[in-house]
């Protein structure tokens, strides 16, 4: 039997290479090694493209941790809407199912091009992708450049229906949603016959493939430029966005406000209403300002202070980014308050009991006056960044030995998080071995006198203990003596471990 022929497909050759980029400090070590002068353009059927990319889908049983670099978020109604406007252009495609369906409205129908070029990333011989390696049967092979153009050889056995490779050969930088509308075509022929424009990149690095991703959607300001960042984690971590004007401090800004709004909307919030948004300084409750600050200064941290970074910001100790979306890094904070609020009602230390016969609450007279009093340092900006700055030093710290791989498929709306969502996600880590390490966190540190030094009822000796943890100095000094209390309280091996080794870490 004679062996069928590979599909070859015409390219052209663009070279955009200045001599002057070679002083680009290029770093192999860094995913960002000096990618080739030149990329191809080229025309493919989008069946073809779907399948030759796969675009990364999302799978309940494969690990995510792994994918950092490239993976994205599906938006099933923005691929919809997309589909809708291939079949019948615009503005047939804002009609409701019900009119598209008639023929009343055959004359709202236009031809749906889809004009802007797919951008890709042809992957090299022994390309890794999380804990795989691209099969050599499963290459694109490019012939040898001839007057500005070449031909892009597919794998042979790609249009077989059981080719599911590993590592499929071709990563969308850009243009994935469009890709995706074609699962939604019944008809295949529609998929067969609509071809697409692609620039595609040949073994370019996964550093440069979010650069390329930022500066498509970003410098134009397409798309919300908080929502970039999920959609490409590493983009947390590059030393360039740093040093840009408007750079990934976008990403901490907007990310810490869009935190502290859903802790005071989310109605299984613990801080539900009860953060002062306004600033009024009749209010004696802990302000936006402070609540920002004190997640831009633990979980959106980007400098390692005493060698540990920010948890959503920054390569963990297992060397990966937390690709985690916004909705995820709200619900893993709302969990750890949630749990802490509860331990703090359980607890008869006496701190607790003496703050809750003192009877001076800033909000409903059946809120734990431990947690929500006036005279509560949780309930206030020592407090909260206290509390999530030991939470997002120890979470960091065992990063080596705890999973953080969600396991969970959600869409990421580009405009809001999800209410409903948000609460599945509260409950997925509820099952999560993250939990019982949280759990046994908030245990151990609702021991810890929680009083502060203003309260009329201490003695001279706890007055002057209190006073510690006032002023600038007093964040430094209360995340030492949390660790402390974990290492003496905590049950848990691992926290025990993780909270004595970050007490030896020096400033």
């Amino acid at each position: 039997m004679s062996k069928s022929k590979k599909i070859e497909i015409p390219a052209l050759i663009n070279n955009q290479w200045l001599n002057s980029w070679d002083n680009v400090l290029f770093d192999s070590l860094k995913l960002r090694t000096k990618p080739q002068p030149y990329f191809y353009v080229f025309s493919i059927k989008a069946s073809w493209l779907r399948q030759l990319s796969k675009v990364y889908a999302r799978k309940a049983n494969k690990k995510r941790i792994d994918d950092t670099a490239i993976q994205r978020a599906h938006d099933p109604n923005r691929s919809k809407k997309i589909f809708s406007y291939i079949i019948g252009g615009f503005p047939w495609s804002d009609l409701k199912e019900d009119q598209q369906g008639s023929a009343d409205y055959n004359d709202h129908k236009m031809p749906g091009w889809l004009p802007t070029a797919i951008i890709a990333n042809i992957l090299t011989a022994e390309t890794k992708r999380g804990s795989s390696v691209i099969s050599n049967e499963d290459l694109i092979e490019i012939s040898a450049i001839e007057n500005k153009s070449c031909k892009i050889i597919l794998p042979e056995k790609f249009l077989e229906k059981k080719w599911d490779p590993k590592v499929p050969p071709i990563e969308i930088i850009d243009g994935q949603h469009r890709l995706w509308a074609f699962d939604s075509i019944k008809n295949s022929n529609v998929a067969n016959d609509y071809e697409l424009p692609v620039v595609a990149f040949h073994g370019l690095d996964v550093v440069w493939q979010a650069y390329l991703f930022y500066t498509i959607n970003i410098k134009p300001k397409k798309i919300n430029q908080s929502l970039a960042f999920d959609l490409y984690p590493l983009l947390r971590i590059q030393e360039w966005l740093e040093k840009a004007p408007l750079g990934s401090s976008i990403y901490r800004d907007t990310r810490a406000q869009e935190i502290t709004e859903i802790l005071w909307t989310y109605k299984r919030s613990p801080w539900y209403k009860k953060i002062n948004m306004l600033g009024e300084s009749n209010n004696a409750s802990v302000s936006q300002a402070a609540f920002i600050r004190s997640i831009a200064a633990s979980f959106l941290r980007v400098t390692k202070k005493k060698g540990v970074g920010g948890l959503f910001s920054h390569e963990l100790r297992n060397d990966k980014v937390l690709n985690w979306s916004r909705t995820q890094q709200t619900a893993f904070v709302v969990l750890a308050w949630n749990l802490l609020k509860q331990s703090i009602k359980n607890s008869k230390e006496k701190w607790a009991t003496s703050l809750r016969s003192a009877q001076d609450s800033l909000f409903d007279s059946s809120e734990d006056e431990a947690f929500y009093g006036k005279y509560s340092m949780i309930n206030s900006d020592q407090g909260v960044r206290g509390f999530m700055m030991v939470v997002n030093d120890m979470c960091f710290q065992a990063s080596k030995q705890l999973s953080f791989d969600l396991q969970a498929e959600l869409s990421l709306e580009e405009e809001s998080v999800d209410e409903k969502e948000l609460g599945n996600v509260v409950k997925f880590f509820q099952n999560h071995e993250l939990y019982e390490f949280l759990k046994d966190i908030t245990s151990s540190v609702s021991k810890f006198d929680w009083r502060t030094s203003s309260f009329q009822r201490l003695s001279d000796k706890e007055k002057k203990s209190q006073l510690v943890y006032r002023g600038g100095s007093g964040y430094k000094e209360l995340r030492s003596e949390l660790l402390k209390l974990l290492l003496k309280e905590s049950k848990n091996k691992v926290v025990k471990k993780t909270a004595a080794e970050l007490i030896k870490l020096k400033d």
